[in-house]
């Protein structure tokens, strides 16, 4: 199977495996988007979605969440790890967001990328599933099974991003990036498979007998 046949594979298999794969992060506007995907750093997705509840209860806002002290948010967060520094980027943000947008999250990714704790890929996460902007973020488990699959071989996620976005039309970079995801946590997960056992990489790669190793994101 040549790189064009393994693509158009990969595109419809994921595309009929998950044709319409939600956000994992529970969230309910832009802001609470953005929250839960910075404390998503270093965390599972589901610890988020245990924690976002009680946080969103004290805070669902911008304006809300800045009369916070960080001692409150980071005793909401804390087992989100990497705290108080997630809680205190929190509270930055906010304040950022109010005194320079009036309250909106900036729709550009300059604007994100400017807040404190949002890095590229955050920013991403926020442009496509906020606000439907293209965009494909790029994690290290999407770094993980592009690697498998020979869809890059960058070894950091920002060359991931670029291979991957050179490779599927922008029109499917908002789902595709949540289809492997879903993908990578159902068959082909970080501590299985290794390009040796899932679907996808028994299909494209029938000969392979060596696991794959991951370059580090």
């Amino acid at each position: 199977m040549n790189l064009k046949e393994r693509i158009q594979y990969i595109d419809h298999t994921l595309d009929q495996l998950y044709p319409d794969p939600p956000v994992p992060l529970n969230h309910h506007d832009p802001y609470t988007l953005l929250v839960a995907v910075l404390l998503s750093a270093q965390c599972t997705d589901e610890r988020v979605n245990q924690v976002t509840p009680a946080l969103f209860t004290l805070a669902n806002n911008s304006w809300d969440m800045a009369r916070q002290t960080v001692e409150q948010i980071n005793s909401i967060v804390r087992p989100c790890g990497l705290a108080p520094r997630k809680a205190q980027a929190i509270r930055n943000l906010s304040i950022l967001i109010n005194e320079k947008y009036m309250g909106q999250v900036p729709q550009t990714f300059d604007g994100l990328e400017e807040l404190p704790g949002v890095g590229h890929k955050t920013a991403a996460v926020v442009m496509s599933q906020a606000f439907g902007m293209p965009a494909f973020p790029v994690d290290t488990h999407i770094h993980r099974l592009a690697q498998r699959w020979k869809l890059t071989s960058g070894k950091n996620v920002t060359q991931t991003e670029k291979d991957l976005k050179r490779l599927f039309p922008q029109k499917r970079w908002n789902l595709l990036h949540l289809q492997i995801i879903f993908y990578g946590r159902e068959y082909c997960t970080a501590r299985s498979c290794y390009g040796l056992e899932c679907p996808i990489c028994t299909t494209c790669f029938p000969k392979r007998k060596i696991k794959v190793r991951t370059q580090k994101a």
